[in-house]
């Protein structure tokens, strides 16, 4: 085996493209992976656990990377991130109110999203479709610009109702995931919820929460030979080593035909990457 590199990981940069085309980063580094489909790659966990926002050694990751001191108290890792509308901004008790006006009081979307069937969710306006690409979605459509992210919450809460708000992992990586139409059903939610969500309106503005009527489904689709014949998880803090033939990438999952690895998961662990000798990048 080849070593690629090596280095602390973070989550697979995706650039939207018939497929997606995917780059594996350690560090400052990036590697191009879609032409390391059908060869043999090694993953290996070196150890060592690096806070991504302090660079503190930790022996347990929280929250995807950080450690238990910044996990409890930076902003970005408080339980309202999840849940924006438990925001807590305006009863002045917000971690970091600068931080949340850059991240949280800004413009987000609201949005349908079809992985392993229709989702409803929500994302700042800068992340799409990055969100989308990050869920291994294959289609997706705005459907609400929202001026907070805490009114964008009140407005899923509202969506939440009638459609779901999660992804099947299991699913996402056992096949083909069906399309779905959903520009009907965008039309049936802004019918059945139309009450509930003229009420935010009149609460927060008609300029505050806008229904987009104007977008087309963005279709994607992902470098993926083929799937799991059995969907089993690596775990690299019991085995270090997740090895095998790459077979697809999706979402921020990795496939072998031995098992499959969420990256981001791994966030900040210092890992090596090695592949077959013959390999071409």
């Amino acid at each position: 085996m080849l070593e690629l590199g090596r280095g602390a990981v973070s989550k697979m940069q995706i650039a939207l493209d018939a497929p997606a085309q995917y780059s594996f980063r350690l560090d400052d580094e990036h590697y191009a992976f879609n032409s390391l489909i059908g060869e043999t790659v090694r993953l290996e966990f070196l150890g060592s656990i690096n806070c991504t926002h302090c660079n503190r050694l930790t022996k347990k990751s929280f929250g995807q990377g950080y450690c238990w001191p910044c996990f409890a108290k930076l902003a970005q890792c408080d339980s309202c991130i999840m849940s924006p509308e438990k925001c807590h901004y305006d009863a002045g008790t917000c971690r970091e109110p600068e931080w949340a006006q850059d991240f949280c009081m800004t413009d987000h979307f609201v949005y349908l999203a079809n992985s392993t069937g229709v989702k409803v969710g929500i994302t700042r306006a800068t992340q799409l479709p990055t969100r989308w690409l990050d869920q291994g979605a294959i289609q997706a459509i705005p459907i609400f610009r929202v001026a907070t992210r805490q009114q964008s919450g009140f407005v899923e809460d509202v969506l939440r109702s009638q459609v779901a708000d999660r992804t099947n992992w299991r699913a996402l990586l056992k096949g083909d995931v069906e399309p779905i139409d959903l520009i009907a059903i965008r039309e049936q939610l802004m019918d059945s919820c139309a009450e509930p969500l003229m009420a935010l309106q009149q609460r927060f503005g008609l300029q505050a929460i806008q229904a987009i009527t104007d977008v087309d489904v963005l279709d994607i689709s992902y470098p993926v030979e083929a799937y799991p014949a059995k969907i089993s998880s690596f775990n690299l803090d019991k085995n270090p080593v997740a090895e095998g033939t790459l077979i697809g990438i999706k979402g921020q999952y990795l496939l072998f035909d031995t098992g499959v690895i969420n990256i981001r998961k791994y966030t900040s662990y210092q890992l090596s990457v090695s592949i077959n000798n013959n390999a071409v990048l």
